[in-house]
């Protein structure tokens, strides 16, 4: 079967030439046959094997699908194995798994063409924390069984919180006392100890088991009980207000450590701030939890029969303690707050010492006096230490005549955060107490003495011109008389001028060149002294006579009314502009509310009305609360819509709001679950649906979109919703299956095309199956019948799947016949129903008292009953 074709040289071969010969070989049977070839070179003879093999497949296989370390976050994981072909011929594959693990192999058997591979997906479900370790036998076409191993090391998504120090795991960060409205700041190290990176968000549980919000625990129980107004105040303290946590959310790479910023600012009670400083002690205990975001199962509620929510105890969040005091600052003022100087003159100076005592005894305190006029504190900034004193002085230096009454301000310094970089503490006043300094700043008198002219007489001069007033301070400006407040002395007016109206303009003695001069007919000027009526002279040149006083006056009427005419137009149309829009049917010609006032609700009326939720702001320094997330799916905060959304964004508003990238924290706030889907037990070729249950609790419209290719979903929809805020609805997941046998399963979805989620189902596919209420009956007679009538009894066929079962009833027939009969022989058993079948004996020469029947279901289960008649004999 092998040729030989050559053409053998006659002549040596030169170098660098070539003799070529070909081997053909024709296979006459499917055999592998051996041959050899001879090859003469001069006196040396070269052996040279030949082999013909027939066509056959080679296939090969990895031994080992590793998928690492994996997250258990309920997802389906795939991984591909490839199946080689070397051979020249097509090759079978044939993959059987037996496990304990729940692995999904897609194809399990198959055809490989030669030069080529195949590629076997292989599923893995990450719901169980532990060790995967299974093998699958790979029957390979002439390479026998083969053994593939799949492993896993499925890990829990583990967030530890850490000491910065010694970088040990932290449970508690003790702030020790703080002062009220002042803040203390502690860092820590959130570390990813998972191999997938993690979103995260920080939450303030607001409502733990443990928790102390501004008690005093050195009180014992009873003065505690006898508060009763401490619950009152603290309802009024919003918790997010005393925490701080810079950052609040983030992502975490794996193996990561990312350094957290937690900030204790201790706040006053509404009732406490107010009246003085005599705020108690006020102790806070408080749990801070850093979790992946999504996990909110907990928080999903049952809304029916038909949706369940799976909770269980998540390790991937940690949960950190915070403990503090807020204190009040306790400086007292020896003298105090009122404080008065000693009267003084001008240029002189009076002090008080003043004792400042810390009666804190667990913080010093650091005060600095603001800058007051008149008044010089020494020293103007000092700390004092905790159960201390120091003195200072307070000093009186006027500047000016008079008395004084001053408030001064005491700031208390301490540390707080900085608005823009709310990571660093800063030095500012955080409280202020206020002091009251009364001084009074006499005059010295002094005596004004009067010489004689000597002979030049100044510009201003008293009556007389006579006498000048020395030493009359600083006043130069104005005559001497005029200082003496004359005109408000009654001494030198005349009798008849002592009731003379007190509107009247006075003159002074030297301005009686500007007598004559145009003046206004309405206005009169008396002497300074005797209060005579100054006599004016009024130029008939330059003033209006009475005719054209009044032209005047009705020119300015006239202006006047002319413009209040237009205004009160313009008033009117104003008035129909605003009537036209509101004329309608709804608001009939009515602004709305116009004149009402808005009542006033207090935080006790929300408690009454149940209305406690509180939309979280979108602030991104507030904290989330676990009372703000647990209110999420509270009817009076947030609508329910069963009907249709629409399934794309339309408005401007819609595909606005619907393009933005959320953040942690708010992505924490929209509860899409269950997570795990789990339908139970159902029937093959049967349709379960459930309801997923999406809340938007931002005040933005959500984008979600499922991406379902598996078979078993295929009926499941809408795949897409614009949900709007505040708002609640559902998608109907519907599940069917003609496949027996445990279903896991995972679909994706997308928040606004972006963010990525996914939901887990779980199923176990069974067979229709019936049930009956007992195996074996017995008939008796019925008392007072004849023995020879028949005899009867009921049995219950029970369906405790959700597919209606068709059942017939099938006699097992003996030797001797059957003498029993049921009825209806066969029907139909709806889901979750039961249906009652009566058996008859009826009784003969040679009827049998026993008979079988078989209750044969329909690609279902068979179940055997067993009937006894008791026949009674009457002796």
């Amino acid at each position: 079967q092998f040729k030989l074709i050559v053409e053998n040289p006659e002549k040596p071969v030169a170098p660098g030439l070539q003799v070529t010969a070909f081997v053909e070989y024709c296979p006459e049977s499917e055999e592998d046959l051996q041959d050899r070839l001879f090859l003469l070179i001069e006196d040396d003879i070269v052996d040279i094997p030949l082999l013909g093999l027939i066509m056959c497949c080679y296939l090969e296989i990895d031994s080992e699908i590793n998928f690492g370390a994996v997250i258990a976050n309920s997802k389906i994981i795939s991984k591909e194995i490839s199946i080689a072909n070397h051979g020249s011929s097509s090759g079978t594959f044939k993959i059987s798994y037996d496990g304990v693990v729940l692995l999904n192999i897609e194809p399990t058997s198959g055809v490989v063409e030669p030069k080529s591979v195949k590629a076997v997906k292989v599923d893995i479900c990450t719901d169980v924390p532990g060790i995967i370790k299974e093998v699958i036998k790979v029957e390979l076409e002439g390479h026998g069984c083969t053994e593939v191993w799949i492993k896993a090391d499925v890990v829990e998504q583990v967030l530890k919180v850490l000491d910065v120090s010694c970088g040990k795991v932290l449970e508690c960060i003790n702030f020790g006392p703080v002062y009220f409205d002042s803040s203390k700041t502690e860092q820590i190290f959130l570390y990813n100890e998972s191999p997938e990176r993690m979103d995260w968000v920080a939450v303030l549980e607001d409502n733990a088991i443990g928790g102390e919000m501004g008690t005093d625990l050195q009180r014992n129980a009873d003065a505690v009980l006898q508060d009763l107004s401490l619950k009152n105040r603290t309802r009024d303290v919003d918790v997010s207000t005393l925490i701080l946590c810079i950052p609040n959310q983030g992502t975490l790479l794996p193996y990561e450590k990312s350094l957290v910023t937690v900030c204790f600012s201790p706040k006053k009670f509404q009732r406490d701030s107010g009246a003085n400083d005599s705020s108690p002690k006020r102790d806070y205990v408080l749990f801070l939890r850093f979790e992946a975001v999504g996990n909110k199962d907990g928080y999903l509620q049952t809304l029916n029969n038909a949706a369940t929510a799976i909770t269980r105890n998540h390790p991937h969040h940690a949960e950190l303690a915070l403990t503090g005091s807020g204190l009040p600052v306790m400086l007292m003022f020896n003298p105090g707050p009122v404080i008065k100087f000693m009267d003084c003159f001008l240029g002189e100076q009076t002090q008080i010492l003043c004792t400042l005592k810390n009666e804190s005894e667990c913080l010093p305190v650091t005060f600095s006096f603001r800058k007051t006029a008149h008044f010089n504190i020494s020293p103007e900034k000092e700390k004092i230490k905790k159960k201390s004193a120091k003195d200072v002085i307070f000093s009186f230096s006027p500047r000016q005549i008079g008395t004084f009454k001053v408030k001064q301000v005491v700031d208390i310094i301490g540390t707080g955060l900085e608005e823009n970089n709310l990571q660093v503490l800063k030095k500012k006043s955080f409280h202020q107490i206020y002091l009251s300094f009364i001084g009074v700043c006499k005059s010295k008198r002094k005596n004004i003495l009067f010489k004689i002219n000597p002979g030049i007489t100044p510009m201003i001069t008293n009556a007389t011109g006579q006498f000048v007033a020395d030493g009359t301070g600083q006043c130069t400006d104005t005559a001497p008389v005029a200082i003496l407040k004359s005109t408000q002395t009654q001494i030198h007016t005349h009798q008849e001028n002592r009731n003379c109206k007190g509107d009247a303009l006075t003159a002074f003695p030297n301005d009686r060149t500007a007598s004559i001069r145009p003046s206004e007919r309405n206005k009169k000027y008396r002497t300074i002294f005797t209060k005579t009526e100054r006599y004016n002279y009024i130029d008939p040149e330059f003033s209006y006579t009475d005719s054209e006083r009044l032209s005047k006056e009705k020119h300015k009427e006239y202006y006047a009314d002319f413009i209040s005419s237009l205004r009160q137009r313009r008033l009117q149309k104003a008035a129909t502009r605003q009537f036209n829009i509101y004329n309608n049917s709804v608001n009939i010609g009515l602004k709305p509310a116009e004149g009402l006032m808005s009542p006033k609700i207090s935080i006790t009326d929300f408690h009454k009305e149940k209305l406690q939720f509180k939309m979280p702001s979108l602030d991104e320094n507030s904290l989330l609360t676990t009372e703000k997330l647990a209110a999420f799916g509270s009817k009076s905060s947030i609508k329910e819509i069963w009907g249709v959304l629409s399934a794309v964004p339309s408005s401007t508003q819609e595909k606005k709001d619907c393009s933005r990238t959320l953040t942690s924290k708010q992505l924490h706030q929209i509860l899409i679950g269950p997570s795990t889907m789990d339908f139970g037990e159902v029937c093959v070729y049967s349709t379960t649906t459930r309801e997923l249950h999406i809340t938007n609790s931002l005040l933005v419209h959500i984008w979600i979109q499922m991406e379902i290719d598996i078979d078993e979903l295929k009926h499941t929809g809408p795949l897409s919703q614009v949900v709007p805020p505040l708002t609640k609805a559902h998608i109907p997941i519907v599940f069917e299956t003609n496949t027996l046998g445990i279903f896991k399963r995972s679909f994706n979805y997308t928040i606004n095309n972006q963010h990525l989620g996914h939901v887990l189902v779980v199923a176990k596919a069974v067979p229709v199956e019936l049930e009956l209420s007992a195996r074996e009956v017995i008939l008796k007679p019925i008392p007072g019948y004849l023995a020879e009538t028949e005899f009867r009894t009921t049995v219950t066929i029970y369906n405790p799947r959700n597919h209606p079962a068709e059942f017939t009833w099938k006699p097992i027939i003996s030797d001797r016949g059957t003498a029993f009969s049921i009825q209806p022989t066969k029907g139909f058993v709806d889901a979750y129903r039961d249906l009652e079948c009566e058996v008859v004996w009826h009784p003969g020469f040679n009827s049998p008292e026993e008979g079988e029947f078989n209750l044969c279901v329909r690609k279902g289960n068979t179940i055997k009953l067993k009937c006894f008649a008791k026949v009674m004999i009457h002796t």
